[in-house]
């Protein structure tokens, strides 16, 4: 069959996306249904995608077995290393040709070789529903005029570029929304805030929940009065507490925390997966507030990220711990492992546990729009010992090459404990613990030289850490301790070069 013509494909899909209703997007479907779309959507990248048909192949699978969802469970996960790295770009796409897309973004590897992720119009459409869902039931942005800034940072990287085409894809579809794009430039964002804002009914802050309460607290020092702006945050890229919600909200002045905050759950590999809603914002409220409630449901007393998530849009398993996820983009991915820990809640199991803890999420937000049947994603964050900082990823091999460069390297053993902790006004920071080796004693120089080799291999190894963190937040806080210290380098166990 002839494929649809890229002109044909984009007009279709962006009628549907600007005509349809959002309540009638995210209806529930049935299981019967959502398992239909997805093996649809297998068959079309088996049929289509070249190096998923040579993925498939060399496992031994023919396409025309699997038929069923148990089936289509049963098929081999993939990842970067197995399928991503292994294909030649082209081949990942669909008819093997990159030219069926018309934007390509870029996220770093753990060596900062970049990874790339190309994407055609009407992939932004499917998860500018997500952004739809934030601005229409968190913000009532159908009926207020509102100034989208975009704090995250421009160019290859995928936050900026496409936070901005979604935003405006709202606009299209009839939203009042105006976009401006200062990118990470934080005196610019000011600038902007107070000489744009007040010709809006509000203002919404999109960018990494570090840097705008930077952005945040900057302004507040100049004598910014952030309550006239009516301000909204959506954010991406980092774990926060509730508390940090709380601290914020009262610096610009919110009254509700639930409708004035999103996260959203992304990834360059295929955009948005989830969102933050009113609905899940009030449920991670009351369980930061019932540790055992928490801990009873997710299983950790580290409380996760919690959206809601579209099965037909994105469809999500769980093994081993492992969220795995599959759906249609410029690159599709079929039981994609990103290395995320998680879980998954059906909304009915959600709302029995709360049930269960005497906690009504429904009465408790009384606004009743906005609740959307959707099913529960929770998200630990890597397993694969990264952390997020700014929402760059950073990795523990980058800062071994800063421990490896000549001098330095005698003076260490190698290892380190990577974490982003929070001071006490919950502004966050890196913090690099490194084991000194056998004989060689704590001194000030030498853990300035430590941390001017580590921020070198950082800045250079890792182009997300680059251009994501602000210069200011660059500087890793250096800790030395002596060889076998107790709390980070005991004796006889296995090393963990980072903390969540």
């Amino acid at each position: 069959m002839k494929p649809q013509s890229q002109t044909q494909k984009a007009i279709q899909e962006l009628i549907e996306f600007v005509s349809i209703p959002l309540e009638q997007q995210l209806q529930q479907y049935p299981d019967d249904q959502i398992a239909l779309t997805i093996l649809n959507l297998f068959q079309n990248v088996a049929t289509n995608v070249p190096a998923y048909k040579k993925f498939l192949a060399a496992a031994g699978i023919q396409p025309d077995t699997i038929q069923t969802l148990e089936d289509f469970q049963n098929l081999p996960k993939i990842n970067k290393e197995n399928y991503i790295s292994r294909y030649f770009l082209h081949e990942l796409c669909y008819y093997g040709k990159i030219g069926g897309c018309d934007m390509i973004a870029a996220s770093s590897g753990s060596t900062g070789k970049p990874t790339f992720w190309p994407r055609f119009f009407t992939d932004e459409l499917q998860i500018a529903t997500r952004f739809e869902q934030i601005f229409h039931d968190s913000f009532h942005a159908d009926n207020k005029t509102t100034l989208a800034v975009v704090c995250f940072s421009l160019g290859t990287w995928v936050g900026g570029i496409f936070t901005t085409n979604c935003c405006r894809h709202l606009a299209v579809k009839g939203y009042p929304i105006t976009v401006i794009t200062p990118g990470n430039n934080k005196a610019e964002i000011l600038r902007i805030v107070q000489e744009l804002g007040s010709n809006f009914e509000q203002v919404v802050l999109l960018g990494y929940p570090p840097f705008l309460k930077d952005v945040i607290d900057t302004g507040i020092a100049n004598g910014m009065q952030w309550g006239q702006y009516q301000i909204k945050l959506v954010m991406a890229g980092e774990v926060f507490s509730e508390e940090w919600r709380n601290l914020v909200a009262q610096r610009i002045g919110s009254q509700n925390p639930c409708h004035d905050f999103a996260s959203m759950y992304g990834t360059a590999d295929a955009g948005v997966l989830g969102n933050e809603t009113p609905l899940s914002i009030c449920i991670r409220r009351f369980l930061a507030a019932t540790p055992e409630a928490a801990k009873a449901l997710f299983g950790e007393s580290r409380l996760p990220t919690l959206v809601q998530y579209d099965p037909c849009s994105r469809f999500f398993e769980v093994e081993e711990g492992n969220l795995l996820f599959s759906g249609n983009n410029g690159i599709p991915l079929i039981r994609y492992n990103i290395l995320d820990n998680g879980g998954l809640i059906t909304y009915e199991e959600m709302l029995k546990f709360l049930a269960d803890w005497n906690f009504d999420p429904l009465k408790e937000l009384g606004n009743h729009r906005g609740i959307h049947q959707l099913p529960f994603v929770y998200v630990f964050g890597r397993s694969n010992f990264t952390v997020s900082y700014f929402g760059a990823n950073i990795y523990p091999e980058n800062v071994t090459v800063g421990l490896e460069q000549p001098i330095i390297r005698e003076w260490v053993t190698g290892k380190f404990v990577l974490q982003v902790k929070e001071d006490i006004d919950k502004n966050r920071f890196l913090s690099v613990v490194v084991e000194l080796a056998p004989g060689i004693e704590v001194q000030e120089e030498k853990r300035l030289s430590i941390t001017a080799a580590i921020l070198t291999q950082l800045l250079r190894l890792n182009s997300e850490f680059a251009n994501y963190v602000p210069p200011q937040y660059q500087t890793p806080l250096v800790e030395l301790k002596s060889t076998g210290d107790v709390e980070y380098f005991p004796v006889g166990v296995k090393h963990r070069y980072t903390i969540k």
